[in-house]
């Protein structure tokens, strides 16, 4: 199976693990499924997936999640649902190894 990934290591997303409380609520909102739970904390287990679109960050109530929303795949693939020809998403298929799915 192939996943969709953005640009590898520019995406914008940082967490600071001393902040988080564990609430679950970035896991929640998370379209791309870029965190977990561990050990009541959440950590960011596929980064490179993350479409900037800042739900985590927004839902995040100690404010432990950063990310600059909208600068990356989201704007693109926002601006093409409304109809605008200008933008494009540089997101790609990347294959699966056996261990990853």
């Amino acid at each position: 199976m192939n996943r969709m990934v953005y640009l590898k290591d520019v995406t914008t997303l940082r967490l600071q693990e001393d902040k988080c409380i564990g609430c679950g609520m970035c896991l929640a909102v998370c379209p791309r499924e870029v965190l977990a739970q561990n050990n009541g904390t959440v950590k960011i287990t596929d980064r490179d997936a993350c479409i900037e679109c800042g739900a985590c960050a927004r839902n995040c109530p100690v404010e432990a999640i950063t990310v600059r929303a909208g600068v990356g795949c989201a704007s693109a693939v926002i601006n093409a649902a409304l109809g605008r020809k200008s933008s494009s998403c540089c997101c790609v298929l990347e294959p699966q190894g056996p261990e990853d799915s």
